[in-house]
């Protein structure tokens, strides 16, 4: 290993985010610690193409087992792996689930990130801290969303990461630590969770084509979200971290779609009619909705230089030809390989 070589470590990496910034970074010539938790079964399927040979001397990938609950395990890690950059992604973040389960929400989500940041502090590592921030933030206040709009989150989900969100820029300003949140608004993609809407609709499109299903049930339709590609988001935390001084960043494309024309995109793409195949289901309604979340990226734009190329109509087509190639690999290994950034 040179000198010159910096190392990260990615909480989360077997989740979407995870694994296209591991790949990033590989591809930068990082040094790549992850950290996952022991189960009894793999849930590795989303890096498991970026395994090397682990006779290899210059292996750059590497998997620690530990949870975000024990924060003895994390200072231990630290001081151990001594990394450059610590990307916090991951959490319980699916928004409805955490209506389901919202004291396990609020300790996955919010309490461990005050875990992380301890052991950051306590281990006397020197690095730079990346929190995963979202558009629930924002929750009810109205759109355009930018760094300075107030919050108003709108679920169990939203108010941890509120937390997260202040313990972070506490912990840079009491510590002095260069700690930033990447204020996020969706972000998908093929490797996107299967009970995620965008990721339930392209399989489902997918399945309804291949005539293994017939209906897709859905909640709101009229909810306005920012849809953008996650590989530019994960590039976007990056050069969070590349900046002279730390600061928090929204990301987004500042282009609104309906879960209907998300819908109706990839329904058209594989041939489809959605109005014959999609039925209502109430069970999908959210206790507090958020009706509509679109970004302003302009200071991204201008202190980072990041920029989007996709949009949702493009991705949602993106997804859904995935889905069908999924399909007609089943039993066969299945990677997406993400678009070349512009950003």
């Amino acid at each position: 290993m040179t000198s010159e070589r910096r190392k990260a470590f990615i909480t989360g990496i077997t989740g979407q985010d995870g694994s296209y910034l591991a790949e990033l970074l590989l591809s930068k010539n990082y040094e790549v610690h992850g950290l996952i938790r022991r189960s009894s079964s793999f849930n590795t399927e989303r890096i498991d193409h970026l395994y090397q040979d682990p006779h290899d001397p210059d292996v750059r990938l590497q998997l620690h087992y530990g949870d975000l609950s024990d924060g003895v395990r994390l200072t231990t890690l630290l001081r151990d792996i001594e990394p450059d950059e610590i990307y916090n992604l991951g959490a319980q973040s699916h928004v409805r689930v955490s209506f389901d389960e919202p004291v396990h929400t609020a300790e996955t989500t919010g309490a461990s990130t005050i875990r992380l940041l301890e052991a950051v502090r306590q281990s006397g590592v020197g690095c730079k801290f990346y929190q995963a921030s979202t558009s629930e933030l924002f929750g009810a206040t109205p759109p355009p969303q930018n760094e300075s709009t107030p919050f108003y989150p709108r679920s169990p989900y939203g108010v941890a990461k509120l937390y997260s969100y202040w313990i972070t820029k506490n912990y840079r300003e009491a510590y002095g630590l260069f700690a930033v949140n990447g204020i996020l608004f969706n972000h998908e993609s093929p490797r996107r969770g299967e009970t995620f809407v965008t990721r339930k609709i392209t399989r489902a499109a997918a399945a309804i084509k291949a005539g293994v299903q017939d209906h897709l049930y859905m909640g709101n339709l009229d909810a306005v979200r920012d849809w953008g590609y996650a590989p530019e988001y994960v590039e976007g935390m990056w050069r969070m971290l590349q900046a002279d001084e730390p600061e928090d960043f929204v990301l987004a494309t500042g282009q609104e779609s309906t879960v209907r024309d998300f819908l109706i995109v990839a329904f058209e793409h594989a041939g489809l009619d959605w109005e014959k195949h999609v039925r209502f289901d109430p069970r999908y309604l959210r206790p507090t909705e958020v009706d509509a979340l679109i970004g302003d990226p302009s200071k991204a734009a201008e202190k980072l230089g990041w920029r989007t190329s996709v949009n949702s109509a493009e991705l949602a087509r993106i997804m859904v030809d995935a889905d069908i190639e999924r399909l007609e690999c089943q039993g066969r290994p299945y990677i997406d390989t993400p678009r070349p950034s512009t950003a």
